[in-house]
């Protein structure tokens, strides 16, 4: 750790002084450096494993992360959603997507796969593509093939189910893709993945870029509207702008591909997303509107900000709440917009006030502004919403003074004896903001109550409107075991 860029979001001064803290309450040093550097350089690279149906994608994801956790079943198309597990190969993190092909539908396999590899592509760092070598590359394989070419991100081509020294020559025929070299693997017996991942470590970079959906810094804010089909998005975008920029249906799912545009709004220029919601028909929601699903995914991980759209005249659903979660999971700044506001009548206002209070608790931070697309009503108070969000997601405390709010909060309500031991927070850091991520080192466990608990108090203290918060917690190891490791 040489540089200040080493230190996360602690400068040289503030770093020397927290490292002789770390020091004096009994911490080992590297421990500490570890914690603070994992917290502080964001997201963990993303690698996607992609391919068509049946290759044996989720059997090489279980090999990956060491575990089966993946669903795994001799049939094509068991993996229908994106799955995203944590992995770790010679010292290093990673993210490891698990993409899914689907059955026969209305558009046809070759487009389901590629509207699952499209999106895996677009947000990953780099990608495993999974061939079988006993089928060898079909015409969906080069598809996928095509995208990947299109997309320019780093690729580890793996041809898999190689048992034996005899299917090495299967392997050594998809040379002809054009990806480079073969990777030959078995990955239902782990032969040659641990090669294969080596290729890996070398394609993901040692962390992700921070700069949003490829936007130089200081361009403009990038902004998500998000929420359910037909709930509206189209018609704020087209108001926001002033003109008819995108299709307005009453049709849900209008909107597949999100449309990027550039809107002045308050003096300032904004690019906003106008995302495709999912139709929830049976027969429709396996083809173009999975693939809207995707992309709405998509541009929410290269937003800054989500504007979630809540319909008012509709009670708020589950998947009002998957859409609210997938966006804080991302660690975007959060506005919660509710449209059709005009249209309530007072029984209407008072059983959603109730709604809010109760099925929007995760969520209780964030801006809310109460909005109507169709009419303009409220517009104004959109952007200064958006820019409390910002302001709260970029938000950065000093280790000084975050310190001396601990130990207050700490002495006012300490942790509850839990097995006649009572753990205490002996100090803590914030290694990164967009989204703020807290490091706090401890004597012992601090139950998920307590953590929840100094979220609370850090919102009151610090505000943080409109983001979420990250808290990671380093337990001090015993000074034995310590001095064990030593020797």
């Amino acid at each position: 750790m040489n540089d200040q860029h080493d230190h996360g979001a602690l400068g040289d001064a503030e770093y020397a002084e927290f490292m002789e803290l770390a020091a004096e309450e009994g911490f080992d040093i590297e421990e500490v450096e570890g914690a603070i550097e994992e917290a502080g350089h964001g997201p963990l690279p993303v690698l996607a494993v992609v391919g068509r149906p049946n290759v044996g994608k989720s059997t090489l994801v279980n090999r990956i992360i060491g575990r089966r956790e993946a669903v795994v079943e001799d049939k094509p198309g068991v993996t229908r959603d994106r799955v995203t597990y944590e992995a770790e190969w010679a010292g290093r993190r990673f993210k490891v997507v698990d993409t899914g092909g689907w059955e026969q539908d209305v558009l046809g396999i070759d487009a389901s796969v590629a509207a699952q590899a499209e999106y895996a592509i677009e947000a990953a760092d780099a990608v495993v593509f999974v061939v079988d070598s006993k089928v060898g590359a079909t015409d969906t394989d080069e598809a996928v093939v095509r995208l990947l070419r299109k997309a320019g991100k780093p690729v580890v081509l793996c041809a898999n189910k190689v048992d034996g020294q005899s299917g090495e020559s299967d392997a050594a025929s998809l040379w002809s893709l054009g990806l480079g070299m073969p990777h030959p693997v078995s990955s239902l017996h782990g032969r040659g993945t641990g090669d294969m991942l080596d290729a890996v470590l070398e394609a993901l970079p040692e962390a992700p870029a921070q700069t949003f959906g490829g936007a130089a810094p200081g361009g403009p804010r990038r902004i998500a509207l998000i929420g359910r089909p037909n709930v509206g998005k189209s018609s704020l975008l087209n108001k926001v702008a002033k003109e008819d920029r995108v299709v307005v249906n009453e049709l849900a799912g209008t909107t597949r591909d999100p449309v990027d545009e550039l809107i002045e709004l308050g003096g300032i220029t904004w690019k906003f997303v106008d995302t495709a919601g999912i139709r929830k028909k049976v027969h429709l929601q396996q083809g173009a509107d999975y693939y809207a699903s995707l992309r709405t995914a998509a541009a929410v991980e290269k937003a800054e900000v989500a504007v979630i759209l809540i319909d008012t005249t509709e009670t708020i659903s589950v998947q009002d709440q998957r859409i609210i979660t997938m966006a804080v999971e991302a660690g975007r700044a959060i506005v919660i917009a509710y449209n059709k506001w005009d249209e309530l009548d007072e029984e209407r206002r008072y059983y959603l006030e109730r709604e809010i209070e109760t099925e929007m608790q995760q969520v209780a931070w964030a801006p809310r502004v109460n909005v109507s697309a169709l009419t303009g009503r409220h517009m104004e108070k959109l952007v200064p919403a958006i820019e409390t969000a910002l302001a709260g997601w970029e938000t950065r405390v000093p280790t000084g003074r975050l310190n001396a709010f601990l130990g207050e909060v700490v002495a006012a309500h300490p942790h509850p004896i839990r097995g006649g031991k009572q753990p205490r927070i002996l100090f803590g850091t914030q290694a990164g903001s967009k989204p703020p991520r807290f490091v706090l080192f401890a004597s012992g466990f601090l139950e998920h109550g307590y953590r929840r608990f100094i979220e609370r108090r850090l919102r009151e203290e610090f505000g943080f409107e409109g983001t979420p918060i990250h808290i990671s917690v380093r337990v001090r190891e015993k000074r034995g075991a310590q001095y064990k490791k030593k020797k």
